[in-house]
């Protein structure tokens, strides 16, 4: 493939990574009010949070494989058609007939009603995080058509296409969910859109995956992959060699930092379990309020991403900007303990400055430690860190929400101030 034709591809998959995205986030604002209506509370919320998840868990390191194997293209197509299957159980759940099956009632979980749409639409979460591998794999398809030279600005547009859709997302879910349709429209609109990326994928994206395989060879002790189009006399293929996961956890500082990845994860998902359900009860928000409140939230965060972020990696190293970043987002969480809306929205700005000048700093810090050699095997590692973060804040946050209410808040300001006090290590790695 030549240059010309990887730059034809790369409107396809960012378009691809857009829709996807889009048709995520629309989700967001309304699942918290789908789960009250259906008898849950905010521990059903942190569960069915996490159901996407676990499972992604589990299917995005197959996808992963077999895209090698078998393509890129027709993983895509398999993980979206995952994603639509996903999108009819959801619709199907809101037009299927009431119906109780049991109740729960317990003094920790409170009383929760179990019906056949909750269950419906437990089982699309599942079904989306199974096959839920489509944006590794459009990272990996991405890698494909990409040089040395363009990378990193090719994964710059990609980001850039994933905040756009989480921009929109919320946005046009808050407007739909507002009409006397409720949230079947946002819902319709999300199938709609997962049918249009499956569209786009099948005519308009095309295979990237190189026909000749990585070749490994041995170097002076060390593997360096080679990737090449075509057989040369220069290299001579080997039995290829593949790192082990213990290989990660004896590269310095590594292992620090996969707690400090793991440890951002538990305190923003905490968080993410918790405020919708604080939203929907205490701030006595709508679905267009809480719709334009991520939407906001996404916007702001674009330009601290963008602007902002180039600004102050000239006066500042990444190690500082990760400590800056940590003491304000740890000082945001602590702002929304109150529901003063003011203290919310001044909260949010803290978000997303905190976070823009911070996870940034740490992903580049990661990829700097992790090499090239093992480069792959660390990222995969600090994605199960990630994804295990995930499933235990999201579903801790339901449960402490449920106890404690707006105070939930503060556990993700110490988990977050921890980091904090621990990436000061950083300045002397």
């Amino acid at each position: 493939m030549n240059s010309r034709e990887k730059r034809t591809q790369l409107f396809p998959i960012m378009l691809v990574n857009f829709i996807g995205t889009l048709g995520f986030s629309i989700v967001l604002p309304f699942l918290v009010f789908l789960v009250m209506k259906f008898g849950g509370n905010s521990i059903v919320y942190g569960l069915l949070a996490a159901t996407y998840p676990a499972f992604q868990l589990i299917g995005a390191p197959i996808l992963g494989r077999w895209s090698d194997i078998y393509g890129r293209k027709k993983i895509l197509l398999l993980s979206n058609a995952g994603t639509a299957i996903g999108w009819i159980l959801f619709l199907f759940a809101l037009i299927f007939p009431f119906g109780g099956t049991f109740i729960i009632n317990s003094i920790y979980l409170g009383t929760i009603i179990i019906i056949v749409p909750l269950l419906l639409i437990f089982l699309a979460r599942a079904i989306d995080g199974i096959t839920g591998g489509n944006i590794s794999v459009a990272n990996a398809y991405l890698s494909d058509i990409s040089s040395d030279e363009n990378r990193s600005k090719n994964f710059g547009k990609m980001a850039i296409s994933s905040n756009l859709g989480f921009i929109l997302g919320p946005a046009l879910a808050g407007i739909l969910g507002g009409t006397i349709y409720g949230t079947i429209l946002p819902v319709l609109a999300a199938l709609l859109l997962s049918l249009v990326t499956l569209v786009v994928i099948a005519f308009l994206l095309k295979e990237s995956k190189p026909i000749s395989n990585p070749i490994l060879v041995s170097e002076e002790g060390t593997i360096r992959k080679v990737f090449s189009q075509e057989c040369k006399d220069c290299y001579e293929p080997v039995s290829p060699v593949k790192p082990k996961m213990r290989d990660v956890f004896k590269l310095k500082h590594i292992p620090f930092l996969l707690i400090l990845y793991f440890l951002i994860f538990l305190g923003f998902n905490v968080y993410y379990a918790s405020f919708p359900t604080h939203a929907a009860n205490d701030l006595k928000w709508s679905i267009t309020q809480l719709g334009i409140f991520y939407a906001v939230l996404s916007g702001i965060m674009v330009f601290i991403q963008g602007p902002v972020l180039r600004k102050a990696l000239k006066k500042f190293s990444e190690e500082k900007l990760i400590i800056i970043g940590s003491i304000i987002l740890g000082t945001n969480f602590v702002l929304f303990v109150s529901n003063n809306i003011i203290f919310v929205y001044v909260a949010v700005i803290l978000f997303a400055l905190g976070n823009g000048l911070m996870w940034p700093s740490f992903m580049s810090i990661l990829s700097k430690r992790a090499g090239t050699v093992l480069q792959g095997a660390v990222q995969g590692v600090a994605g199960s860190f990630g994804g295990l973060a995930s499933i235990i804040g999201l579903i801790a946050g339901g449960l402490l929400y449920n106890q404690i209410g707006a105070a939930t808040f503060l556990v993700s300001a110490v988990v977050i101030f921890s980091v904090f006090i621990m990436s000061f290590r950083l300045l002397k790695m």
